[in-house]
């Protein structure tokens, strides 16, 4: 039989992720992931007891605050807007824990995550899940083929509420735990705070100017709006103002019209390519720039090794520098990329 190390939180998804990795005859290990002092692991060491099978712990708190924290605070401090869950996929559940399940002679990981992966000639592809509203497809477009080559995501072909029945019928104490929504550093997603409290400085607060530079009123820090907001900006119009840019340089927050936010064509840079290793010459694709977007068409085209030029067919609307675009042939990701200019209509 075939060892196999099951990333598990305690949550219902890599609960039966296990459970079905066990079913399929692989010999299992469980190993929870420890990101910070605060990190919770008994629910994970609970359903790796129910399960019968060896458990381990993981202390990533160094390597999280490296690779995912920091950046997080240093990207918003930039005025850009950071996906400190594609980092974290990428540095640490398919990057380190990857490395530690090797050390323990697990050639494999499984994981809870929504996804697919397929095996066709020499390449490895990364595949929409089943179901479509927990499809993480998305956040997963850094892995690369060794990674896809060593990693299983049991829950691909299933839907959340056949997850569940599973772990009711087999009496796991999370069948109905509630998935987590914000960032696991952030539980109340209150963003601009735990970067202020992480750094100890206040970000200033500033004037609100509109695209011409005239001032409408003054805002509470930067960190504090992010791209295409509307609300809570404090300012009587006759009309609804939207963030539509942060100026570092005076300390501005530019509001505008929803006009203002269009973005016709992008740049995106630190990419991954999972079917082939570049685009030679124009590719057409469906592009998403946001994680629940549906995504449009689009001309991609390679610049150098590792930046991609994406036009869109329709423009897009409030597209942040610092978020991802990732690009799909139907349920298939082709790869993507960090935003880091944009271009309106």
């Amino acid at each position: 039989m075939t060892n196999i190390l099951i990333a598990t939180s305690g949550g219902v998804d890599s609960t039966v992720a296990a459970w079905l990795m066990k079913q399929a005859n692989y010999t299992c290990h469980a190993a929870a992931m420890k990101l910070s002092d605060d990190t919770n692991v008994e629910d994970a060491r609970i359903a790796a007891q129910k399960l019968d099978i060896p458990f381990h712990v993981f202390d990533f708190t160094a390597s999280f605050r490296t690779h995912v924290i920091d950046p997080f605070v240093q990207t918003y401090l930039e005025a850009r807007t950071p996906n400190p869950c594609v980092v974290c996929n990428r540095f640490l559940k398919f990057g380190q824990f990857l490395r530690n399940a090797e050390e323990l002679g697990m050639p494999l990981i499984a994981t809870g995550h929504y996804a697919q992966i397929e095996h066709t000639g020499n390449r490895y592809l990364l595949k929409k899940a089943v179901d479509a509203t927990k499809d993480q497809s998305y956040s997963l477009y850094t892995l690369s083929q060794k990674q896809l080559s060593q990693v299983v995501f049991p829950l691909g072909t299933l839907r959340k509420e056949e997850v569940r029945n599973i772990a009711e019928s087999f009496g796991f104490a999370n069948a109905q735990k509630r998935d987590s929504q914000d960032l696991c550093f952030v539980p109340d997603g209150d963003y601009a705070s735990f970067i202020e409290q992480y750094t100890g400085q206040r970000c200033p607060p500033g004037d609100f100017v509109d695209k011409t530079g005239n001032i409408l009123g003054q805002h509470k820090g930067l960190i504090r709006y992010t791209i295409g907001q509307r609300k809570g900006l404090g300012i009587a119009a006759p009309a609804p103002y939207y963030v539509c840019e942060h100026n570092i340089n005076d300390n501005t927050v530019v509001l505008g019209s929803p006009d203002d936010l269009q973005v016709q064509s992008l740049t995106a840079t630190d990419i991954n390519l999972i079917p082939f290793d570049r685009i030679d010459g124009s590719l057409r694709a469906i592009v998403k720039v946001r994680y629940r977007q549906q995504g449009d068409w689009a001309t991609v085209r390679q610049i150098d090794a590792d930046t991609l030029h994406i036009v869109f067919d329709e423009p897009q609307k409030a597209v942040a520098r610092g978020q991802t675009a990732v690009l799909y042939d139907g349920d298939y990701v082709l790869g993507g990329g960090t935003i880091s200019y944009c271009i309106g209509d």
